[in-house]
């Protein structure tokens, strides 16, 4: 095999190769055998039917166009290593010429690794905004865990907005009943819209022992779109009962004795959350920073593939919901050039990051080890509720450990950049990464 490489931008090259014939020979006795196991020919055996009878058969085009397909990657392969290309994505074949018995002549356009100058991490500077905290975001959390220690308690009066009550359902359409249509003694909270439009209006002001009828248009079943009258009588009203908020209360709903202490913690809580916040909206700028620095270009080839993937889960994520593009388009009144104009910025700022992290981790020899890999395969598994194994095996079969493998050296290219960069609030305090290594150290025994 001969092959020139030819720069096309600072991503791109052009690979052309010629393979000559008795290189593709192999290829070919392997077409031979592959084929000859799918036809079959009276009188011979699958698998012993000869090279002249399957040309006869299938042509032997066909047979040379499945070897040129086998060899082609393997060419591209030797050609990159020859080369000592980094290549990015899928390649673009074109075969330019190729006859029976003469050489394969065939070019493959590829995007490849840029070279980035990297700017000093210690020269890069961030501000981030001040950590600010009301009461009232305290009160919220302190309400929170009140509503978990809430009691309810039967009252003699009539159903407000808020009040938990019993009641028995029965809709009917036209005076017939509705299938699934009847329910008795269910829960439900006044106010919470959680069943049929129209109800939470109709259940204020009944008291225990009260029936009233009222219209609600039905979403399901064959009445579907349908008017049905809905008989509700209520069995019991209960209102909920906020403990008071005292050193008591402490005490039940925590490891504290008093509200001060609980208060306290509380705020402690809110405090790391946003000073993780803090450091996540600092790595954000920082990477922007260093790609604009190191002026990173975006090999399109990449961006495109990352554009397709992107649409593609955006469209499968909507159909599981039972939407489809059109729909969501229409909801977010925008066109679908304005959504493949976003996609196409953001995937474009995030290969650009990718490729900056990627010469990170080579600049700063970066290793992930067996652990770091297992670690993240187990963290990975849980969020898709699987066993790790099985969530292992299923990453090999797609191919796509390789790129998580790629994910844990960007992030510990990451990390070492984040412990040299400086970062400030914007009122000149200076920011450290404590909170997200305790954040990491917690989650990490977690697991264990």
């Amino acid at each position: 095999m001969k092959s020139t490489v030819e720069t096309l931008s600072p991503t791109r090259v052009r690979l052309a190769i010629e393979v000559p014939f008795v290189e593709l020979e192999p290829s070919l006795r392997k077409a031979y055998r592959e084929i000859g196991q799918q036809v079959q020919v009276p009188g011979f055996r699958r698998g012993k039917v000869p090279a002249a009878v399957i040309d006869q058969r299938v042509g032997r085009g066909t047979v040379l166009n499945e070897a040129v397909q086998e060899a082609i990657p393997e060419n591209i392969l030797a050609a990159v290593r020859e080369h000592d290309l980094k290549t990015l994505g899928r390649p673009e074949v074109e075969i330019t010429e190729f006859n029976d018995g003469d050489s394969l002549n065939f070019t493959a356009e590829v995007d490849v690794r840029p070279e980035i100058t990297l700017p000093d991490p210690a020269t890069i500077e961030v501000t981030v905004d001040e950590i600010q905290i009301a009461d009232s975001e305290i009160d919220e959390q302190v309400n929170s865990l009140r509503e978990r220690f809430a009691t309810l308690k039967t009252v003699e009066r009539a159903a407000q907005e808020g009040d938990y009550v019993q009641i028995d359902l029965n809709a009917t359409v036209d005076g017939e009943e509705v299938p699934g249509g009847q329910a008795s003694n269910i829960s439900h909270e006044v106010g919470s819209k959680q069943l049929l439009p129209g109800l939470d209006e109709a259940l204020v002001g009944l008291a225990a022992g009260d029936s009233t009828t009222f219209t609600t248009q039905l979403v399901g079943g064959d009445y579907a779109g349908r008017d049905a009258d809905v008989a509700v009588t209520v069995r019991t009203v209960k209102e909920k009962e906020l403990p008071e908020l005292n050193d008591d209360f402490a005490q039940m709903a925590s490891e504290f004795d008093t509200i001060e202490e609980l208060r306290n913690d509380l705020r402690e809580r809110v405090t790391r959350g946003k000073q993780v916040e803090q450091i996540y909206a600092a790595r954000d700028k920082a990477l922007e920073q260093m790609v604009a620095t190191a002026e990173v270009p975006a090999p399109e080839g990449v961006v495109k593939e990352e554009v397709e993937s992107r649409k593609a889960a955006m469209v499968d994520q909507l159909e599981r919901i039972g939407a489809s593009l059109e729909e969501y388009l229409a909801a977010e009144e925008k066109t679908e050039e304005q959504i493949d104009t976003e996609l196409t910025e953001a995937a474009t700022e995030g290969v650009k990051i990718q490729l900056l992290l990627d010469t990170l981790a080579d600049a700063e020899d970066v290793q992930v080890s067996d652990d770091e890999f297992g670690h993240e395969i187990v963290h990975r598994a849980q969020r898709a509720g699987m066993a790790p194994q099985q969530y292992y095996d299923q990453l090999v079969r797609s191919g796509a450990a390789q790129a998580v493998f790629g994910d844990v050296r960007r992030g510990k290219a990451l990390a070492a950049v984040m412990e040299k960069i400086k970062i400030k609030d914007s009122a000149g305090n200076e920011v450290t990464l404590d909170a997200l290594r305790a954040q990491n150290e917690a989650e990490h025994n977690h697991e264990h």
